[in-house]
């Protein structure tokens, strides 16, 4: 019983994953099979490596900015942690799942989409259509208890990122990377 209890809550993680990567994987193969390849949504084998240190750099200078921002908030009496954390799992395997599965596969699902396809096609109309619609439709597809403010935020940093580098790796990066620290203030607070 405590199987099957068990299977059941892991159900939606899973098939969570799976959908992410399938639509990873059939996004590639379509850009794949045009003349440009995947550089036609921000990835190339030959800059992957770069776009990891870049996406490093980026996430430690929004780490500080926020860790700046929480001390500030924390000063004012408000408990910073509370206004980023998310609903956790409670067993060991589920919050494994969790970070794999939001804290990798669906940063790359994700971005791919929203910045490597949704960003780069409203581009064409400027840099404000693009982050206003790519922004848009990322904070709605994400469901939220209060406030999208920190998708909003994020799905705009991720649009300048893109915006300044070009390279999809990344926003990769500082996608994982944020999902990672979300999920730890959320589990250790």
């Amino acid at each position: 019983m405590v199987t099957v209890h068990l299977h059941l809550q892991l159900y939606p993680l899973i098939i969570t994953g799976m959908a992410r990567t399938v639509q990873a994987l059939v996004i590639f193969w379509i850009v794949s099979e045009r003349d440009v390849g995947i550089a036609a949504i921000g990835l190339s084998k030959a800059t992957l490596l770069q776009g990891l240190k870049k996406g490093l750099l980026w996430s430690a200078g929004f780490g500080l900015v926020v860790a700046l921002a929480g001390t500030v908030i924390y000063l004012a009496g408000i408990n910073p942690a509370k206004l980023i954390q998310s609903s956790m799992p409670v067993k060991p395997v589920q919050i494994a799942l969790l970070f794999c599965i939001g804290g990798i596969i669906g940063p790359v699902a994700e971005e791919i989409f929203f910045r490597g396809i949704l960003y780069s096609f409203f581009r064409r109309w400027g840099i404000f259509s693009a982050l206003l619609v790519s922004t848009l439709v990322f904070v709605m597809i994400h469901p939220v208890r209060g406030p999208a403010v920190t998708q909003a935020i994020g799905g705009i940093l991720f649009g300048i990122a893109f915006e300044v580098e070009k390279n999809l790796m990344v926003l990769i990066t500082i996608h994982a990377l944020g999902n990672m620290a979300i999920f730890t203030i959320s589990a250790v607070f």
